[in-house]
């Protein structure tokens, strides 16, 4: 399993056929500083953050609705959530790793349960 550290990546989307792949940029946050802030006090965000480890989340003093997507320890995604400000999410027994993008983004990109997803860092926080 690998250790992830604050950064930026890529996030795959492979269609079940295996034709079509989405390339996201992601921000990856996993210190506990970055994973309490996560998307807080933003206007949007460009393309997607990944906070890992994480099993559940929440959407208070958010200013924009999010999609939220449960993933297993292989990148499988478990659910996906639409939630608006103000909201707190159910933990998820067997969710290691959260992907949040604004609402709407994850439906375009072809991201639904079952679907896997690849995910490369590309550069740490230094």
């Amino acid at each position: 399993m690998a250790r992830w550290r604050d950064g930026t990546g890529t996030l795959t989307i492979t269609d079940r056929d295996r034709v079509t792949e989405t390339r996201v940029p992601l921000r990856i946050a996993a210190s506990f500083r970055h994973r309490t802030r996560g998307l807080l006090g933003r206007d949007g965000v460009d393309g997607a953050l990944m906070i890992t480890p994480c099993g559940s989340v929440h959407s208070f003093r958010m200013r924009f609705a999010i999609d939220v997507a449960y993933l297993d320890g292989r990148f499988n995604v478990l659910e996906i959530h639409t939630m608006r400000p103000g909201r707190l999410g159910l933990p998820r027994p067997r969710g290691r790793h959260v992907i949040e993008a604004e609402a709407g983004a994850m439906a375009a990109w072809g991201m639904r349960p079952g679907t896997q997803v690849r995910i490369v860092q590309t550069a740490v926080d230094g």
